[in-house]
């Protein structure tokens, strides 16, 4: 099912409250068709709210969403998405006729990717018994055996090692190849970089967003790098330790910034966090 190059699905100004709580303020998003699109945030940032949003899991307050009817979404949430009950072949076959796919294709697609993933030895072990890796590997295969125009993964690589992060990350890319509009989640900076775009998010609101060039281009002032943490009135304010260095932005540019290097993202949103929690 998957396709639509040129389509681009995504949130326009979505605001998302529960009670008096706002979790999403004017948030707005595309997710092309083709392309892997990144949301990074830590913890209670917004990711999976703007994620459930998406896949119509939850409806918003204000703004629209602009998403593909549900059998052409491809959703896997925080967790595994899996049946720890059912084995590796029934969570697949499961989902594949829930998403009407017929039998005999959803039997060739899920095989090619177990086989990709390493998940094929273990295709009678419930889902349940899995370790993490195989597991969320799982989830992943179960949000894309239907091939979705939308694939939606909050999350998909969190603890798990280097070996199966690399089978996802095939995972991942391989759908976007197909013509799949491919947006995940994620707390780690390294992975959001790998995408083309990016959107970062703090507090529920918008903090940047763009490809990761762009955004480090968007850094205001220069950073400087110090062996010793800043004592100067302001400065302690601006710096952080990084790679047993300390780093202190200077908003204008000038002054004594030490040992200045190029910045690289996470020197960019560490600044545009500091530039939105000093301003008065």
């Amino acid at each position: 099912m998957s396709g639509g190059w040129g389509v681009s699905w995504g949130a326009d100004d979505v605001t998302v409250r529960f009670g008096d709580r706002t979790a999403l303020e004017h948030v707005s998003l595309d997710v092309p068709a083709g392309l892997v699109t990144a949301v990074v945030g830590g913890d209670g940032a917004g990711k999976t709210t703007l994620l459930r949003a998406l896949a119509g899991a939850l409806a918003v307050t204000g703004g629209v969403v602009r998403r593909p009817d549900a059998v052409e979404i491809g959703y896997l949430p925080s967790s595994s998405g899996t049946y720890p009950d059912l084995t590796v072949d029934e969570n697949l076959a499961f989902a594949a006729s829930a998403y009407r796919v017929a039998p005999a294709e959803a039997r060739s697609r899920a095989r090619a990717y177990l086989e990709r993933t390493g998940l094929d030895r273990f295709r009678d072990r419930l889902a349940g018994d899995l370790s993490g890796g195989m597991r969320q590997k799982l989830g992943v295969v179960r949000a894309l055996v239907h091939r979705p125009k939308l694939v939606i993964l909050d999350e998909p690589t969190t603890g798990v090692d280097p070996v199966s992060r690399a089978d996802l990350w095939w995972l991942i890319t391989r759908a976007a190849v197909d013509g799949a509009a491919v947006v995940f989640a994620t707390t780690y900076l390294e992975e959001a970089a790998r995408a083309p775009h990016l959107l970062v998010l703090d507090r529920g609101r918008r903090l940047a967003d763009g490809s990761p060039a762009e955004i480090v281009a968007r850094l205001p002032g220069t950073i400087g790098r110090r062996a010793d943490r800043p004592v100067e009135a302001g400065a302690a304010a601006r710096a952080w330790r990084r790679r047993g260095r300390w780093q202190v932005w200077e908003p204008d540019g000038t002054g004594d910034s030490g040992d200045a290097g190029a910045p690289d993202l996470e020197d960019a949103i560490t600044v545009f966090l500091l530039q939105r929690e000093l301003q008065p």
